[in-house]
C-alpha cells in the first residue's frame, strides 16, 4: 500500500505538511493548521513542491534556505486510495492519528490554483 507522511514542521510559521505517496514521489500539501481528527473541520491545504518517497524518514533541522526550522514526523502510515480526480482526491488514511476516509478539493479561495481543502468525511 502506498505510504502518507505528516511533518510538524517549525518554520517561519508552524505548519504540517501532508504527503502521499503517488507514482514514486510524494506529493505535498501545507497545512497551516493541525490536520483534522473529526469530521466537521475542513483546513486550508496549499499544494507545494514533490518530495523523493525517502524524504518521508525525514526528522531534524533545515539549517537554511525555504523551510529552515525544525521539523519531525507528526503521523505517518499507509493509504487506500478511492477515487482521484484533477480536482478531487478521496482515500482511506491508517495513521496513528488520523484514521478514516478524508478528502482533498481543490477550490478557488484566494483565487490561488494551489489552494485545496482537506477534511475528514
Amino acid at each position: 500500500m502506498p505510504i502518507f507522511v505528516i511533518h510538524e514542521h517549525h518554520a517561519r510559521n508552524l505548519h504540517w505538511d501532508f504527503r502521499l505517496e503517488v507514482a514514486g514521489v510524494l506529493k505535498s500539501w501545507a497545512i497551516p493548521k493541525q490536520p483534522p481528527r473529526t469530521k466537521g473541520i475542513k483546513r486550508l491545504a496549499i499544494q507545494v513542491e514533490d518530495h523523493l518517497k525517502s524524504y518521508a524518514n525525514f526528522q531534524g533541522e533545515i539549517k537554511e534556505g525555504y523551510g529552515k526550522g525544525t521539523v519531525k514526523i507528526w503521523d505517518k502510515g499507509t493509504y487506500k486510495l478511492e477515487d482521484k480526480k484533477p480536482d478531487k482526491i478521496v482515500f482511506e488514511l491508517k495513521g496513528k492519528k488520523l484514521k478514516g476516509k478524508y478528502v482533498l478539493l481543490k477550490t478557488a479561495i484566494g483565487g490561488d490554483k494551489k489552494n485545496w481543502l482537506f477534511f475528514k468525511v
